[in-house]
């Protein structure tokens, strides 16, 4: 053919290399995005044979960015986000401080300017949205209380490093860099600016957004076809991202996120969420095999010691650092482990600082580099990071009185008042998790007039049930000590309205240990999940899309008649 086929040559080399390289390091037991990691590097400049097209792939990989934080958006809430606030607003920001000051202390002591050590920290500090929504996915903790702190923190960073990369070109020049205006406006002026139109974008979707894209799916949905489904879902994400960026200054993840947000509001966003998931994935590798072409293995060998001293100001300053704060929170040590685990990396908007901070003259090449070779070794090691939480804690509860005694912490919402009537206190029902799920139980079980306690993450929602006269315990109720305060050692009835297949477990587990007499009720996304829990359990498990369906059934055998 005689035109250009960079795309098609990019996309089969992407994809192809990324499939063997995947399978195999999944036969290693390695996480497959490793694999993919390890496409883009041969796929890159830096490795002989053949070259892939970087700037093609790089735009490949900002539409899966843009696709996968939209799928994020249509499971997350801005009552999520709300609820999360207290602990992901100044969480990020100290956090996102504290790295930044570890970052800029490194470069100062390797001779570098104050205007690069101050990029180098600020790309230091923010982590990859895209590599966090991987690991909570295939740990299923993407709507745990937990999941939404993450998500939450790393939108807050999304939102600062906006901010970041709008107020750094005007401010170049003070740095020692090369000013990108002569005639910049005042830093104030910009810094106005910016929060003008990020917070009218902001607004204009959650007021205006939140009626119009629904409407908009509903009408597509009333013509009966599929495919302008799946394009109408496309469409909003690449083009709200798109515009965002355009109109408001604001990132296309950032415009993607939102996007989601306000189609949630559609009774068809589930079915949007999952018409969109195959994109979602086979972009999302394109995304891992970009970061891979930036890299120059050479880095490794020349600057060992200065890659070692990045990897551990990504993976141990700020992970150290965001487990104090959660702990700060009076969170529950699980909390804070998974949350370090999810800090431990940087992706995205470190590449776009490095770049324009090079471009500005304050970083330098090498430094460039040293934030390639930490975003990679950062980025696959992330899964391990995860599965050590687990054996982590239990290691610490054994051997350090300090992890034991932040469990069991002076805490008045951590367990019941005196004042608790006994009804609560005996053949109740212990019900973990009051989101979407666990509100309605409750509400069905305080319409029998059943007695219950609730025991739940989220803090400030404790507090909420507390005020409204609710029996309600705040922690982890994998911590046998949260689940040992709901009295569940009396109760007779144990329901587990969160969707979280990693710790239902411990849960039961506990629960049988004190009571074991105990009935116990979970619910689950995957049938697959669903059979092996109530086989390995022993528990009534109820598989939403099963339930739906009887429910349905039944409701039409009550109106047809029989043959």
């Amino acid at each position: 053919m005689p035109h250009s086929v960079s795309l098609i040559n990019t996309l089969a080399a992407g994809l192809g290399l990324a499939l063997v390289l995947g399978f195999l390091a999944a036969r290693l037991r390695l996480p497959a995005l490793v694999g993919y990691l390890l496409a883009g590097v041969i796929l890159g400049p830096f490795t002989p044979g053949f070259v892939a097209d970087a700037e093609i792939a790089a735009q490949l990989a900002e539409i899966g960015v843009m696709l996968l934080m939209f799928g994020v958006g249509l499971h997350f809430s801005l009552d999520d986000l709300l609820a999360v606030r207290k602990i992901a607003l100044p969480g990020a920001i100290v956090q996102m401080v504290v790295a930044t000051l570890l970052g800029g202390a490194l470069a100062t002591w390797w001779g570098w300017s104050i205007g690069g050590a101050l990029v180098f920290g600020l790309a230091l500090s923010v982590a990859s949205t895209v590599v966090l929504l991987r690991a909570l996915e295939s740990l299923g903790l993407l709507d745990s209380f937990t999941g939404r702190i993450a998500v939450g923190w790393l939108v807050v960073e999304d939102l600062a490093m906006v901010l970041v990369l709008v107020l750094l070109p005007p401010l170049a020049g003070v740095m020692g860099g090369t000013a990108a205006h002569a005639d910049a406006a005042p830093v104030w002026q910009t810094l106005g600016l910016t929060l003008l139109q990020v917070g009218g974008f902001v607004l204009l979707m959650l007021v205006v957004g939140r009626r119009v894209f629904p409407w908009i799916l509903w009408q597509i949905t009333r013509t009966g076809s599929r495919e302008l489904f799946t394009l109408c879902v496309v469409a909003a994400a690449v083009s709200i991202a798109f515009a965002s960026a355009a109109l408001f200054g604001v990132s296309f993840a950032l415009g993607a996120f939102f996007a989601g947000m306000v189609m949630r509001e559609s009774e068809f966003s589930h079915r949007a969420a999952q018409e969109s998931l195959p994109l979602r994935d086979a972009f999302a590798v394109l995304f891992f095999v970009s970061v891979g072409m930036l890299f120059n293995p050479a880095v490794l060998i020349e600057r060992p010691l200065q890659v070692l001293a990045v990897v551990g100001v990504i993976v141990v300053g700020k992970s150290v650092a965001a487990c104090v704060l959660v702990l700060l929170f009076r969170y529950p040590l699980s909390t804070a482990l998974t949350v370090s685990a999810s800090l431990a990396q940087i992706g995205e908007f470190s590449f776009i600082l490095a770049a324009l901070g090079v471009s500005l003259g304050l970083l330098s090449a090498e430094g460039q580099s040293l934030l390639l070779a930490g975003a990679l070794i950062s980025i696959a090691t992330n899964p391990l990071w995860f599965s050590l939480i687990g054996p982590l804690q239990k290691w610490l509860y054994a051997r350090s009185s300090i992890a034991r005694s932040l469990s069991l912490r002076d805490d008045p919402l951590a367990e019941l008042p005196v004042s608790t009537e006994a009804r609560y206190l005996s053949r109740q029902v212990v019900l973990v998790g009051y989101g979407r799920v666990g509100r309605r139980i409750a509400a069905e079980l305080a319409a029998h007039d059943v007695a219950f306690v609730v025991a739940e993450q989220n803090r400030e929602l404790v507090e909420k049930l507390r005020a409204e006269g609710m029996a309600a315990v705040w922690g982890d109720a994998a911590d046998p000590a949260v689940l040992i305060q709901a009295h569940v050692a009396r109760a007779s009835v144990l329901v587990v309205a969160v969707a979280d297949a990693m710790n239902v477990r411990q849960m039961i587990e506990t629960a049988r240990t004190l009571n074991p007499a105990i009935e116990t009720v979970i619910r689950s996304h995957n049938e697959d999940e669903a059979r092996l829990l109530a086989q390995e359990v022993e528990a009534t498990v109820f598989l939403g899309e099963h339930e739906l369906a009887q429910s349905m059934a039944r409701a039409v055998l009550s109106r047809a008649a029989p043959a």
